[in-house]
């Protein structure tokens, strides 16, 4: 697992940048979407996925085992919530494994409805995979929880504060922080008289995806500059970037990758997609990054490029 500061170690807030309003932003309503994973063992992760943080098989076959069983593997599973998928596990064996050093993912966070739903998949790593268990921090946004699936991702589960919580800056910044957050405090909390409750009963999308880079100067110059989000947060070497005023949509870190250059092919992650509302919004986005500089690739309804460490961006509209 990529390391980090340590979660729960301290006070230390994450000091939002001063920005002023942008008229070439990103639209407010921008949310992400599925990540996409390479994998080279899908029994596995599929077990992790479906059996231990609850998704549902959205496409791909509800009984993967029984077909693969038969001789009929799949090579793409989407995996979510009360369908909206959260995961896709693209089966390609032969690459190499995540290298804890390079560019690529850091985390994908899967942001739960209530602390209910929370508590209840969280109940379930510690039943079935303890193991993939690393830490959990209060931020004062959220409350996360932090994982590693079967071959090296990274994974947060996390609630989020409401709005009127957060704390702001006089730039329009959002103050975060790290504090302890007990796992077992928490579990009995909010799964007290639901001894049944069901790890799959509650909804959930991908709130955030943190990604580590090579460095954060050119970090911001690509995902702020060219693909218009706004900074909220940089903080020990990470930067926070949103739409519409929310803590963080994506972050990007160098802490276990600095100085790495472009990736190459491997296990991990494969694609993070981006929704904007509507074509307009599509436009003028387009139109953005190509004045940076930015090879954008028209696929059907969608933008595809790449970043400067060559991880894979997708942008779509919510239709």
């Amino acid at each position: 697992m990529p390391t980090a500061p340590t979660p729960g170690s301290g006070a230390a807030v994450r000091t939002p940048l001063p920005h002023a309003p942008r008229r070439d932003a990103i639209a407010d309503a921008t949310a992400m979407d599925a990540v996409t994973l390479f994998v080279g063992d899908l029994d596995r992760q599929l077990w992790f996925y479906r059996d231990v943080l609850a998704l549902e098989v959205l496409e791909g076959g509800t009984a993967a085992t029984e077909r693969v069983a038969a001789g009929d593997r799949p090579d793409v599973v989407v995996l979510g919530r009360r369908g909206t998928p959260l995961v896709v596990l693209r089966h390609t064996p032969g690459l190499p494994p995540v290298r804890r050093r390079e560019a690529g993912l850091f985390h994908t966070a899967l942001l739960f409805d209530d602390r209910a739903g929370l508590a209840a998949t969280l109940a379930s790593v510690a039943r079935l995979a303890p193991q993939t268990y690393v830490g959990s921090a209060d931020h004062l946004v959220s409350l996360a929880f932090y994982l590693t699936d079967p071959e090296g991702n990274g994974v947060e589960l996390y609630w989020d504060r409401s709005r009127e919580e957060w704390q702001r800056t006089p730039e329009g910044g959002v103050v975060m922080g790290s504090l302890r957050l007990d796992p077992t405090a928490f579990l009995d909390e909010h799964l007290a008289g639901r001894p049944g409750a069901v790890p799959a009963g509650g909804g959930a999308v991908v709130g955030h995806v943190h990604l580590q880079v090579g460095d954060v100067p050119t970090a911001r110059a690509f995902y702020v500059d060219a693909l218009g989000f706004d900074v909220t947060a940089e903080w020990h070497g990470a930067l926070f970037v949103s739409a519409g005023g929310y803590h963080h949509h994506l972050a990007m870190n160098t802490w276990n990758s600095a100085g790495a250059g472009p990736r190459a092919s491997s296990l991990g992650l494969g694609e993070v997609r981006i929704t904007v509302p509507g074509a307009d919004d599509l436009g003028a986005l387009a139109d953005r990054v190509r004045h940076a500089g930015v090879v954008a690739v028209p696929e059907g309804a969608s933008l595809r490029f790449e970043d400067p460490w060559r991880n894979v961006v997708r942008v779509g509209t919510a239709a």
